[in-house]
């Protein structure tokens, strides 16, 4: 049984960078550890992603019992949990085989607040796009396209969305010389790189830094306004016009703030949404103080999807501790931390080791 206390205001205000600014203090330097979604035939995604994208399986493994049900807020759950790796960054892939969730929505499209992608950088936009057309991907975009000169941020940078098996937009990315981050600059052997960053669709930027920034700790990296012919054909929205906002930890990969200021009539996140949806996303961070983050997030009205810290046994003497919730628009973030446990408890989760094939 984990027991709590109530922590100091002032240890609140150290803690995170929001109230922190008022004592002087700067955010905490976090990781984005990796970024994860739901699938609905987990063998089906190893195929898509080891084969197409170049993915390479770390590990796989089930969860089931109390602690997982209160970390996700899913009751009844047994989860398969793939972690799989593109250099040096990580996804994770989340197979609910009970109980089941809803599909993406038919009608989803890029300005809607749900919409979530990751973006795989490419040595060669070209080889790259002729090898997700002889894999017959479904296209987002209706091509690849190349942002245009006079956006000073953007400019040059080539970039295409199409979708996995269960809809979930993936968009691959190419960055000319002295654009993007530095790494991305280097000659690399593989046709997929890695990836750059997560992308949101947000209702307010200003609400969403002060969350991500002021809450988490990250920093702006770039700001851009894009539109016109290239950007609508890229996100497949007629007439956009985005407010673009870079942000990173010190790291992993980046989230990028999508704001559309035109046109303005993308869906909320649907109510009742929940992590085995396969429009369900997470954004996993390297959380060092967990039971300080969630007593400033409860105190401070958050909204917290899982009932409590929760500890993930594993089966070699670690596991992993933390609990989701959500941005200002409903964006799913894990805050969680890997722990050393010597006695777990009644309510650890059993896992199944699956060796990587």
């Amino acid at each position: 049984m984990r027991i709590r206390c109530n922590i100091s205001l002032q240890l609140l205000f150290i803690v995170f960078g929001s109230v922190a600014g008022l004592l002087g203090q700067s955010a905490p330097a976090i990781r984005v550890e990796a970024v994860g979604f739901t699938v609905s035939d987990m063998d089906r995604s190893i195929d898509f992603y080891t084969r197409v994208l170049h993915f390479q399986k770390l590990s796989d493994v089930e969860h089931a019992g109390t602690a997982i049900e209160h970390l996700k807020g899913v009751f009844g759950t047994r989860i398969r949990v793939v972690r799989m790796k593109l250099g040096e960054e990580q996804i994770e892939l989340c197979e609910y085989l009970a109980p089941r969730g809803r599909a993406v929505p038919a009608d989803a499209q890029s300005n809607d607040l749900s919409f979530q992608h990751i973006a795989i950088v490419v040595r060669d936009m070209d080889q790259a796009y002729a090898w997700l057309r002889q894999n017959h991907v479904h296209y987002v975009s209706s091509g690849p396209q190349t942002l245009p000169a006079w956006n000073l941020q953007a400019g040059g940078i080539q970039a295409f969305y199409f979708t996995d098996p269960d809809n979930h937009v993936l968009e691959i990315i190419h960055f000319p010389a002295g654009k993007g981050d530095p790494r991305w600059q280097q000659a690399a052997a593989e046709l997929f790189e890695g990836i750059d960053h997560t992308a949101i669709a947000v209702s307010d930027t200003d609400k969403s830094i002060a969350f991500y920034k002021d809450e988490l700790g990250m920093r702006i990296v770039g700001t851009s306004e894009n539109y016109g012919d290239e950007q609508e054909h890229l996100n497949n929205v007629f007439g956009a016009r985005l407010r673009i906002t870079s942000l990173r930890a010190p790291q992993g990969p980046g989230v990028e703030l999508l704001e559309y200021l035109v046109p303005r009539t993308g869906k909320p996140i649907p109510p009742g949404q929940r992590a085995n949806d396969l429009a369900h996303w997470e954004t996993l961070i390297d959380e060092k103080n967990v039971e300080s983050a969630w007593s400033y997030f409860t105190a401070n009205h958050a909204h917290i999807i899982s009932t409590q810290v929760e500890s993930i046994d594993g089966n070699d003497g670690s596991a992993r501790e933390g609990f989701l919730l959500q941005d200002p628009d409903g964006h799913v973030i894990a805050a969680m931390n890997e722990v050393t446990v010597k006695n777990a408890d009644s309510s650890a989760i059993h896992l199944q080791e699956r060796k990587p094939e």
